[in-house]
């Protein structure tokens, strides 16, 4: 029959490629949001460990003016901020 309807065969063949191509997705779907969990993650700790770097930095810059004789801290530039 070239009628231009689909067989019942065809109807159930493209119904499960539809049902497996959802399995497929949602399973994709389920990896890269536990991806995504894992970098942020990873994004927070590595956030975290320059925020103490930096901090030790200001500590020890501290210091050595301090050992220098620079008693008066030169004032830190405002990060993020831009000069008008």
């Amino acid at each position: 029959m070239e009628s231009g309807v689909e067989g019942e065969g065809e109807v159930m063949n493209n119904f499960k490629n539809i049902i497996e191509k959802l399995r497929n997705l949602e399973t994709e779907r389920k990896n890269l949001m536990l991806e995504i969990e894992e970098l942020k993650k990873m994004a927070d700790s590595k956030a975290k460990a320059l925020e103490s770097e930096v901090s030790m930095l200001r500590e020890e810059v501290k210091s050595l003016r301090v050992l220098l004789g620079a008693e008066e801290p030169e004032p830190q530039p405002e990060v993020g901020r831009k000069k008008r």
